[in-house]
């Protein structure tokens, strides 16, 4: 049973971040970079603060840990970080750009794709395997998302980009499980930040003064960023990749959701079926965890723990 708190953290992860467009959304009128900006910004800020007061004893701890790894394993451990860094960063402009310019379901179907991508390349990647029962879901999930990308293919670009990203980010960061997740996740902001701190003063708009600007980005930086992005790296140290990957779903349904009872955008009957089908992916992929009480966990689904 030990295997459900790593589950439960990835569920609550895409949960959290399905509502990401009520934060998000408001914000329209500023550009998607001038959001990346502040929300990378502030949220280096506040994990670094975090890590410096509360966190002293893990940062010691991992470097000397990173001091007496090999040359090799340091090199995979710093590739790995920064690769992850630049996916995530890459993942987060895309993300905003399509939410706030081209609509809440194309943001959605980004992470309908994302979970599909995952599991094969976690299968090619990292040679983890699929029970037949997991490669049904992932093909309700391609049948899914081939529905849902009827009449909406100018959108299949900006939802391609935003999965393969993320997927890619996904993978990376199973392979990274040396490090603190916490820790990881901070030196990959710190990085992220420093490739954009040169672009700002060109890039960026007029400083916000607008109240609303500060309390969405707080809420963006604590409960869209810091919060589900540890839950997230989290869950990667006891299940794999596709399991994790898998729990995307959770993210578009709800944002389906808000769509359609929140933002009032119009759903036709093949969209719905469309994340029935996905529904039903989900709990045919989890049915080990869902329907088994007994859970055996396989070695590889807990290396790095």
């Amino acid at each position: 049973m030990r295997l459900n708190k790593y589950y439960s953290a990835a569920f609550l992860a895409f949960f959290i971040w399905g509502f990401f467009s009520l934060a998000l959304k408001p914000l329209y009128n500023y550009s998607s970079l001038d959001i990346l900006f502040y929300r990378v910004f502030f949220s280096v800020i506040t994990m670094v603060l975090i890590n410096l007061v509360f966190r002293k004893k893990v940062i010691q701890k991992d470097w000397n840990y990173f001091r007496n790894m090999s040359a090799k394993q340091k090199r995979n451990v710093v590739l790995l970080t920064v690769g992850g860094g630049v996916f995530l960063s890459l993942n987060w402009f895309v993300f905003i750009y399509v939410m706030n310019n081209v609509s809440v379901k194309a943001a959605s179907l980004a992470y309908l794709i994302c979970p599909i991508l995952t599991t094969v390349l976690a299968f090619f990647i990292l040679n983890e395997r699929l029970s037949k029962w997991q490669w049904l879901a992932v093909l309700i999930s391609v049948l899914s998302c081939v529905l849902l990308s009827i009449n909406y293919f100018e959108s299949i670009f900006y939802s391609l980009i935003v999965a393969a990203t993320y997927a890619m980010y996904l993978v990376s960061q199973r392979k990274n499980s040396q490090m603190d997740k916490f820790l990881v996740l901070t030196v990959q902001l710190i990085f992220i930040a420093l490739v954009l701190l040169p672009f700002y003063p060109v890039l960026s708009g007029p400083v916000p003064t607008e109240p609303l600007f500060y309390v969405c980005l707080f809420a963006i930086v604590l409960f869209f960023t810091i919060i589900p992005l540890f839950l997230n790296l989290y869950a990667l140290k006891g299940i794999n990749s596709s399991a994790v990957g898998i729990m995307i779903y959770i993210n578009p349904i709800i944002g389906f959701l808000l769509a359609i009872f929140f933002y009032n955008e119009e759903v036709s009957f093949l969209q719905g079926f469309s994340y029935f089908l996905i529904f039903v992916s989900v709990l045919i992929f989890n049915e080990r965890v869902l329907f088994t009480r007994k859970i055996k966990i396989a070695p590889s689904e807990i290396e790095g723990f």
